[in-house]
């Protein structure tokens, strides 16, 4: 394999994990699954042990249940080694890293494994929001640096954002989109800018909802109501960030809004950091939106139709926005932000086909509404959506 010329990464490759974290071993069970021996690193010892551990009872599950039987499971598990040595990634044809969501760190990193790998080992981030531009700047080759973002849980999710940096070389795209592809993956391309697409686009999906709930307009429960059984979405935003975890929502959001040089569109909510202030980061501690101890009980939502309709209209026509201006930017193709919204998170259409199916003459008229409600820029409309309706077109 060389930079030079065509690359191809093939089941011959030995593929390097860095973090033994539940992204980082469901990426080494991936790779292994897919018959690659696999290198998974993390400097603590503990990590390792309880990456192995839980691996092994995944696999159990799999073969209690007859997905797989015992030899293959024997298999993937042999074909990973668990190591706390970073220098084990030598003969690595790529290096995935998934650690802390730390720039310096990351860069430090990069740096550490360009000094141990071979000059043609690509390396890659699973960073969900951080710029890969920068990540790459710390490497001397960094035409050999990318993005793979995978979605937790990173063997059940379809879905892997692929992202080249401006340094990222063409050959470097193509053998790493290839080797997702090949590793039955749902792979879409996306232009390094803040938030990728999926975590860029669903930005309203939490931020209006939050919105909502502060406008004293509904409470949780009942919002969560009204975007599942009115709106057909999976989970409701705060049984959503409840399952992801406070601190990292808030987090992402913090990142996307500081990178998008304080866009209102990306604002953060008091009530959000107020709860991850608090500890209330939602399943992991017991305590989020909802109370999860033992014994607690749910609260009743107001099934009040009208109102649950006004709440997913408000919601989707934001989202719908966000997905227009990432087209208008380039970001990402139609299909690929459809695509991206429907595998990575579960949406229960592609937002672009959802406008369509709406009108984008409603969907105008909405987000208009609301700009001239507020006086806040976060409704301003699409430049793209404006467009479309002078000109009556569709997305599709």
């Amino acid at each position: 394999m060389s930079t030079n010329n065509k690359q191809q990464l093939t089941k011959n490759h030995i593929i390097g994990v860095l973090g033994a974290g539940s992204m980082g071993a469901g990426i080494a069970q991936i790779a292994a699954t897919q018959e690659h021996k696999v290198i998974l690193v993390d400097l603590n010892e503990e990590a390792l042990s309880k990456a192995e551990a839980s691996l092994k009872k995944i696999l159990a599950r799999l073969v209690e249940k007859e997905r797989i039987n015992e030899a293959t499971s024997n298999a993937i598990i042999g074909r990973i080694k668990f190591s706390n040595n970073i220098n084990d990634f030598a003969n690595c044809g790529i290096v995935i890293e998934a650690i802390i969501e730390n720039l310096d760190i990351k860069q430090k990193v990069f740096t550490q494994l360009e000094s141990i790998v071979s000059d043609d080992c690509v390396l890659a981030s699973n960073t969900s929001s951080l710029s890969i531009a920068s990540i790459a700047s710390a490497c001397k080759k960094s035409e050999r640096v990318i993005g793979i973002h995978f979605f937790n849980p990173a063997p059940l999710m379809p879905l892997v954002e692929i992202i080249p940096a401006v340094q990222t070389s063409e050959n470097t795209k193509n053998a790493s989109r290839q080797l997702i592809d090949d590793w039955k993956k749902v792979t879409v391309l996306t232009k390094d800018t803040p938030g990728f697409i999926v975590n860029r686009v669903a930005r309203p999906f939490y931020g209006e909802a939050l919105k909502i709930y502060e406008e004293g307009i509904a409470d949780f429960a009942t919002i969560d109501w009204a975007m599942t059984e009115l709106g057909e979405f999976r989970m409701g935003p705060f049984t959503l960030m409840d399952y992801i975890g406070n601190d990292i929502n808030y987090t992402v959001t913090e990142t996307v809004f500081a990178a998008f040089y304080c866009d209102p569109r990306y604002r953060p909510s008091f009530t959000q950091k107020r709860h991850s202030e608090a500890g209330w980061f939602g399943r992991k501690t017991g305590r989020g939106y909802y109370d999860y101890s033992e014994g607690a009980v749910k609260p009743e939502p107001n099934k009040n139709e009208e109102l649950g309709k006004e709440i997913v209209n408000r919601i989707v026509v934001m989202l719908i926005n966000e997905a227009a201006d990432a087209l208008f930017l380039n970001i990402a193709t139609k299909e690929d932000i459809d695509l991206a919204m429907t595998k990575g998170v579960n949406y229960p259409a592609g937002l672009l086909k959802w406008a369509d199916a709406i009108g984008l003459e409603e969907v105008l008229l909405r987000l208009e509404f609301l700009h001239a409600e507020y006086g806040d820029d976060r409704y301003r409309p699409s430049v793209l959506l404006r467009r479309m309706v002078r000109d009556n077109q569709t997305f599709y």
